[in-house]
């Protein structure tokens, strides 16, 4: 049986840790990322060869991270609970920082920018999730609410569900947004239908609905620029 070279056998250089000290992040690859996380490995395996297997568990790779499931991490070699927890905590760090980054340059008059700040956390959710962003007068985003979580062909939502969160926060407008698990963001005729019912509800109440986003695997699709959304 051939032995098998443990981190500290591997020359310094070479070593996620220092590696990433000498050279900065950008310099490691996403196993040896990962493999800083899982920190350590087991008698039979390094760690670097865990985290390989981590990211060969889904097709999409590190992509993939997001649609695993803390039992499904634990199915895989050298991941128990600890580890599990560990990885599904760094990738919804992900998930807020680029959230977090993108709110920053957000523009509201623009669909593209608006999708960017929800891509990342919208985009791996295996059923329809439909969210309400609420904006003030200078359209800045005061804040955002998850109103239903549907099956994986469709979610339901009722326009007073969405004016009473708009209402109690004092919105001046809002935009819709919701995912399709498909990866494909054409809307549905119930994603216009209920698009028409939210405007006209808005216009009665003082409250203006700005844009409807479809968010599919990678793309968008503004229900505003397709001509659905009037004014």
């Amino acid at each position: 049986m051939q032995k098998v070279m443990t981190i500290k056998e591997i020359p310094s250089e070479e070593r996620p840790y220092e590696k990433l000290e000498m050279r900065g992040a950008s310099a490691l690859s996403d196993a040896e990322l990962l493999a800083i996380i899982i920190k350590c490995g087991t008698k039979e395996e390094k760690s670097t060869d865990i985290a390989m297997r981590v990211l060969n568990q889904h097709a999409s790779g590190l992509i993939g991270l997001h649609k695993l499931s803390m039992k499904e991490l634990q199915t895989i070699k050298g991941i128990g609970r600890v580890k599990a927890i560990q990885l599904k905590a760094i990738t919804e760090l992900s998930n807020r920082m680029a959230k977090a980054t993108y709110k920053e340059k957000l523009n509201v008059h623009s669909p593209s920018s608006v999708a960017s700040i929800y891509m990342e956390a919208m985009r791996h959710l295996e059923c329809e999730h439909f969210k309400v962003v609420i904006l003030d007068t200078k359209h800045n985003i005061i804040g955002d609410h998850t109103l239903s979580v549907g099956t994986v062909n469709a979610s339901l939502v009722h326009p007073r569900e969405v004016f009473i969160y708009a209402l109690r926060h004092h919105a001046v407008s809002i935009i819709l947004l919701h995912n399709h698990p498909s990866g494909n963001s054409t809307p549905s005729s119930e994603d216009i239908a209920i698009t028409k019912r939210i405007q006209s509800s808005g216009e009665i109440l003082g409250i203006n609905l700005l844009d409807h986003i479809v968010i599919g695997d990678g793309n968008y699709t503004s229900l505003k620029e397709e001509g659905y959304i009037s004014g």
